[in-house]
């Protein structure tokens, strides 16, 4: 039996190219913007930052001297996975900031995220209202809700925005329990922030995750200067 061989054809053949351009175009792809540039521009962890957070907040800067604080502590307790990698959070303090709507305190908080990157520390961070966060952990076909409250428990650095706005019911209080539990025991890193009052904490939040919260961050009473009406006027 004769084997047929056939020569190999180099990409740089004329008719292999004129087939290229036809599957191409029969794509509706422009030939200019499917190769790849010689020269990718370079992606900072600072650009990746950005990419995540609402643009509200891509500017915020963290100058608070206890959110400062934490930024540091944080910084000094992270570790890199293996030599030579970039410095990754892994375990920290939590910080609770109180204050009246508009004291800064969201903006404070992505401050604080971006201060960590600046200071050369990886994060894989999440950020929600509680609100939403209870959305998303509220039982319903199709969803998997313990393991989504088993990824946010575990997530290294955490935002929880305006605690104690949802309205309370015994659910919400189980949920936000075995959330702030969890991330006690394991030592990570939350960022919580709320319009109660310090002192009102208790009754609205229980005790159970009043205690949790005492012991697992410093807290901060931001003054009542609404930081929008502040800009709007300069």
């Amino acid at each position: 039996m004769h084997t047929r061989h056939r020569e190999p054809q180099l990409l740089g053949n004329e008719g292999t190219l004129e087939r290229m351009a036809r599957i191409l175009a029969a794509r509706n792809i422009d030939p200019a913007a499917a190769a790849l540039p010689d020269d990718p521009e370079p992606y900072s962890p600072l650009d990746a930052l950005l990419a995540g957070m609402p643009p509200r907040y891509q500017a915020a800067v963290a100058d608070h001297p206890t959110v400062l604080d934490w930024v540091g502590k944080v910084t000094e307790a992270a570790v890199a996975p293996s030599r030579g990698a970039r410095r990754q959070v892994t375990t920290g303090p939590s910080l609770l900031m109180a204050g009246v709507v508009g004291a800064g305190k969201t903006h404070q908080a992505y401050g604080a995220i971006r201060a960590l990157v600046q200071n050369g520390v990886g994060v894989r961070w999440r950020a929600s209202t509680a609100a939403d966060l209870y959305a998303d952990l509220r039982p319903r076909p199709g969803v998997d809700s313990e393991r989504e409250l088993a990824a946010v428990s575990r997530c290294p650095l955490l935002i929880i925005d305006d605690l104690g706005a949802a309205k309370a019911s015994e659910w919400v209080e189980e949920i936000t329990y075995r959330l702030i539990n969890r991330r006690y025991n394991y030592e990570l890193p939350t960022l919580i922030t709320t319009n109660l009052a310090i002192k009102d904490l208790r009754s609205y939040l229980g005790d159970r995750i009043a205690s949790r919260l005492a012991q697992m961050t410093t807290r901060v009473e931001f003054e009542a200067v609404d930081r929008r009406r502040h800009s709007a006027a300069a």
